[in-house]
């Protein structure tokens, strides 16, 4: 069942990768010290759908990880989750 907004629409096809974004979601916020600031905004291009991670005031190292590790391995999960979306995903840390 798809969760359905104000006006009765489907909110699962106003984002383009749903799963992927909910799962993303609950994994930074679990990472950073104040989950609130954690957005993620959708694009579409190129036949790929880019994430664009934004987190509060110091947590972007926290997320990054030492030599990028845990973004990567964060990537890797993102890209898995995508499977069930349907689509390619790039996952962008943006200070």
């Amino acid at each position: 069942m798809n969760p359905v907004d104000s006006d009765g629409s489907a909110l699962a096809n106003q984002v383009p990768a749903p799963v992927t974004t909910a799962v993303l979601t609950h994994i930074v916020r679990s990472m950073v010290d104040d989950p609130e600031a954690v957005t993620i905004t959708a694009s579409e291009g190129r036949g790929r759908t880019k994430l664009e991670v934004r987190v509060g005031q110091g947590d972007l190292g926290r997320v990054i990880g030492r030599r990028g590790r845990t973004a990567q391995s964060i990537r890797t999960v993102a890209r898995a989750a995508a499977t069930r979306d349907g689509v390619d995903v790039d996952v962008d840390f943006v200070d």
